[in-house]
């Protein structure tokens, strides 16, 4: 295809060799080359882009791949759409497959929703579109004023599950926690697999004292006050975690774990030796974005854990040399399907065939 007659460019906004192995993958398929850019940071870490050929009147699309310098990236990012905005791109596009800060969508105490400042960034730089895949949440989608399509990694996933699990058949998927139970349950109906979830794990917890929760104090002696007096209210109950448990029969069984994010381990090798005790002879996790940072690498070698399973949305070539238990799945097919439909006005529909609104 020649690109000075197709109508679009790609453009890769990643300053490292090892986060531009995608963007090559998906150009390849698209049969277009990568646009000319050079993006590199300042001796004072400052980010500065220079786009070396014109993108007046075309859509552009940017693949930015998330490595470990999460904010150095979205800088990046930031001024590669802005950089484009200002030459007169007609529509600019980002297809960021891991979408940073995704767990930061929720509001914690005395916090912020990060991830919808991000949604805004992103929209004053002068993204039109985001093409993402397997947002922690779907209701992320909301903070954006421009359209965002969440792609599933699923389908290759599965297809791993079927083509390289001996004996898939005799497996049951696992979610390591009440909230990951929808999208195991997802998993388990595809394959005709059974569910078992996992309850009681430990939980991240906060402590009520000294922050203003039991305001307003209560009045000394011989002090007094014009204002209304605090009104007693009932409290919550605390929350007590129980032991924890494994509803479902695992014994005998191949235990796939799912989930759409694997960072830090710790919580997945504790489910693997929780499932080695009730009888799991096999045990696989499954998961969308390979973070795996810190010592995840090493906690998974020396782990029960048979093999890790992610795929390629964020660049982990270095763990895998620490580890050889961990796999990678390919989903560049569908990213620049995804281009070259956005492209050419087609549905989208295709890309989310058999998948519910539950999903």
């Amino acid at each position: 295809m020649n690109i000075s007659k197709s109508g679009y460019r790609v453009f890769s906004a990643n300053s490292t060799t090892a986060c531009t192995e995608l963007a090559k993958k998906i150009t390849e398929r698209l049969g277009v080359d990568l646009g000319k850019s050079v993006v590199y940071q300042e001796s004072n870490r400052e980010t500065r882009v220079d786009v070396k050929e014109s993108v007046r009147g075309q859509d552009i699309f940017i693949i930015q791949t998330i490595p470990r310098d999460v904010n150095t990236a979205i800088m990046e990012l930031l001024v590669m759409a802005y950089a484009l905005k200002t030459n007169c791109a007609k529509n600019i596009i980002g297809v960021i497959p891991y979408f940073p800060y995704s767990k930061q969508c929720k509001m914690r105490k005395r916090g912020s929703i990060v991830c919808k400042l991000l949604a805004s960034m992103l929209a004053k730089a002068g993204l039109t579109h985001i093409i993402t895949m397997d947002l922690h949440q779907k209701e992320i989608q909301g903070f954006f004023s421009f359209p965002v399509d969440n792609l599933r990694a699923s389908p290759f996933l599965l297809q791993y599950i079927q083509e390289e699990i001996p004996d898939y058949r005799n497996a049951i998927i696992v979610a390591k926690s009440p909230s990951a139970a929808k999208r195991a349950q997802s998993y388990a109906e595809r394959l005709r697999l059974g569910l078992a979830v996992m309850h009681g794990e430990a939980q991240c917890s906060e402590s009520d004292m000294a922050d203003g929760r039991h305001s307003p104090p209560p009045m000394s002696s011989g002090r007094t006050t014009s204002g209304h007096p605090g009104l007693e209210l009932p409290l919550m109950m605390a929350k007590e975690k129980p032991p924890i448990t494994v509803v479902g029969d695992v014994g005998g069984r191949i235990a796939i774990i799912v989930d759409d994010i694997i960072d830090d381990v710790e919580d997945f090798v504790a489910a693997a030796e929780i499932l080695k005790e009730r009888g799991a002879y096999k045990i696989y996790i499954m998961a969308t974005h390979g973070l795996l940072s810190a010592e995840a690498p090493r906690l998974i070698e020396d782990s029960a854990i048979d093999e890790v399973v992610v795929t390629n949305t964020v660049p982990h070539e270095v763990q895998k040399l620490q580890c050889p238990k961990i796999k990678t799945v390919d989903v560049s097919m569908i990213l620049a399907e995804a281009i070259r439909r956005i492209h050419n006005g087609e549905s989208m529909a295709y890309l989310f065939r058999n998948i519910t609104v539950d999903d």
